[in-house]
């Protein structure tokens, strides 16, 4: 059933309400309730479905500007629900507001579920999963009038804005629900858009991604000149050094790997992460995921394409099956199987390497691990209500020892009852808490650490080198670590907080404070802090204590950043000094892919 979008009423101090607009008659739906403000944007209404679409009239015609929303809606129409519907802007044409850097030609602003519109949070997440971006948010809390009113959008550029509640709502409810502002003689051409000569909107850096999130075949090229990468024009010389097929151009490689992820049957950023591993797979993990965190991608993005280019050799190799089902499922806390699977078949070398391949795929399927992109996902819902009353901490220490018992087979996936009863010593949160810092000098690691909470103990390296002497003092480097292991071990023994200031740039530099840990039945959290190359240089250049140019480019060398799962909770940090991503944690938050302990790879 066709569905038109609702006239939105304007706000009181809307400059650009005229005699024929629906004005709010009240704000009583608004007030005392949290609320999101978005950028309205200059574009057609235009309403999605499973089987088609249409403009804001249900009759609505062709016009050549709905040619590519046309398009969009046959690639993510199979993602919309029967009796959903997705609202947004077209924006192909320009209308009063010249756009130059788009994220993409149509940006959604609602779903609706039958007669109720879904809340917010639930609204973008739906989106992206399809492949379409969201407006701008101007500002989000508790309505306040006072607030909105002191908003001044630039008008050179912004139409106005949209205040909807961040709950969802029903939509008889609408006009109670949703208002707008606009700004005084928004219309500034004398000619209607639909009759004058269509002119695109610009679209900018991040477009290329959100193509690939909503299906479209890739942009090798443009994809590389998005996250910075060098994409070589012709077939791969070095195609035996780099893992390509032999004599594949980069294109070919990526459509490769981009029709594997899509039999597998991955959109949105599930897809988005392969087919970046693809483009970026010459670059080392760290510097790839870096470069990532610091662009449009986000770091969530970021460090899962780090995590696929990482482990995908794992797959093209020999492995015990007898501990193959333990290692997938340690896997599956860093990456979705399905895309890695996806990722190391189109990259084998030969048939012995896709051979490894096939047989590790037919194993995660065997153990249900491909059944979407978290195959852990149900049990870890499950385990939230049981462990509710947890603090954080405890929660996801429990959590993390059920999905080791999971890897190990000493529990089932579909027993709530069993995860529990393997987590009850954990929930008292009597264990002592290690934090333990991963990054090169001058990442920011260290002010990061200084700025947490609650902590007991701080140990960090340069200090016991500056208290025997001096800081850059590397020659006693074996009897700093093993002063600072001894603190460690007797900071954890009293419990609390210890915080572990050092590089730990590779596994062995991580494995001895970790054995350290383990000895303590301490909860080990990796604080892993990514920040560009470029920026690294240049803040090495002003630090207080910078460290010489070749250690700085030795270290980012040797930067093998730990897995999601390698701990039993991992945070991300980016060059801002905040955490702007998590893994392996219990409760919601920014967990772009979750389960797994242990070493994160087979």
């Amino acid at each position: 059933m066709r569905t038109h979008y609702p006239r939105t009423p304007h706000l009181p101090w809307s400059p650009g309400a005229t005699a024929d607009d629906v004005r709010a008659l009240g704000l009583a739906g608004l007030a005392g309730r949290e609320v999101v403000v978005t950028e309205k944007l200059d574009g057609e209404n235009t309403t999605l479905y499973a089987d088609g679409l249409h403009a804001r009239s249900l009759d609505s015609g062709h016009h050549p500007s709905r040619a590519w929303v046309k398009g969009l809606q046959g690639r993510i129409g199979a993602g919309i629900p029967a009796g959903w519907r997705v609202c947004g802007e077209n924006l192909y044409a320009r209308h009063s507001i010249p756009y130059e850097d788009l994220d993409s030609w149509f940006y959604g602003f609602s779903v609706w579920d039958g007669e109720q519109c879904l809340d917010w949070d639930r609204t973008v997440r739906f989106l992206r999963d399809l492949g379409v971006p969201a407006p701008r948010v101007l500002w989000r809390g508790t309505f306040d009038e006072r607030a909105l009113r002191r908003l001044k959008p630039d008008t050179s550029r912004l139409e106005g804005y949209v205040v909807r509640t961040a709950a969802g709502f029903a939509r008889a409810d609408f006009g109670r629900c949703v208002a707008k502002w606009v700004r005084s003689g928004h219309v500034q051409t004398d000619t209607h858009w639909m009759y004058a000569e269509i002119v695109p909107n610009g679209l900018g850096p991040a477009a290329p991604l959100w193509a690939v999130r909503s299906g479209a075949e890739p942009d090798a090229a443009a994809l590389s000149a998005a996250v910075g990468a060098v994409a070589p024009a012709g077939p791969a010389a070095d195609a035996e050094a780099v893992g390509d097929a032999e004599g594949a151009s980069d294109a070919e490689v990526v459509a490769e790997v981009a029709a594997r992820i899509d039999a597998a049957g991955r959109t949105g950023d599930d897809r988005l992460a392969g087919v970046l591993a693809a483009v970026l797979r010459r670059t080392p993990r760290a510097r790839a995921a870096a470069r990532l965190a610091a662009g449009p991608a986000g770091m969530g993005l970021a460090r899962r394409v780090g995590d696929l280019l990482g482990l995908y050799p794992y797959l093209q190799r020999p492995f015990p099956d007898a501990d193959r089902r333990a290692g997938l499922v340690r896997m599956a806390a860093a990456a979705d199987l399905g895309v890695l699977h996806a990722l190391a078949g189109a990259l084998a070398r030969g048939p012995q390497e896709r051979e490894y391949v096939e047989w590790s795929a037919l194993w995660a399927e065997e153990a249900g691990l491909l059944c979407g992109p978290d195959p852990l996902e149900a049990l870890r819902a499950a385990l939230r209500e049981p462990l509710a009353g947890l603090d954080a901490d405890a929660a996801d220490r429990c959590w993390a020892e059920a999905r080791r018992a999971f890897a190990h087979g000493r529990i089932s996936g579909s027993s709530v009852e069993e995860a529990v009863a393997a987590t009850w010593q954990w929930r008292d949160g009597s264990f002592p808490r290690l934090v333990q810092l991963c990054g090169p000098s001058g990442s920011g690691k260290s002010t990061f650490g200084r700025g947490l909470p609650g902590v007991d103990t701080y140990i960090g390296l340069d200090d016991l080198r500056a208290a025997r002497g001096a800081r850059a003092d590397q020659r006693a480097n074996a009897a700093v670590l093993g002063e600072g292991l001894e603190r460690l071990d007797a900071a954890l023994a009293r419990g609390g907080t210890v915080v572990w200031d050092a590089t730990s740039l590779t596994d062995q530099q991580r494995g001895r404070a970790g054995s350290v840990a383990r000895r303590r039945d301490a909860l080990v959290t990796h604080a892993v802090v990514l920040v560009e190359e470029a920026e690294l240089v240049r803040r090495n250049g002003v630090r207080a204590h910078p460290v010489p140019p070749q250690v700085l480019t030795s270290q980012l060398h040797r930067f093998d950043p730990p897995y999601a799962g390698a701990a039993h909770r991992t945070w991300y940090v980016g060059a801002g000094g905040h955490v702007q991503d998590t893994a392996c944690t219990l409760g919601p938050g920014p967990v772009a892919a979750g389960g797994g302990g242990g070493d994160a790879h087979q």
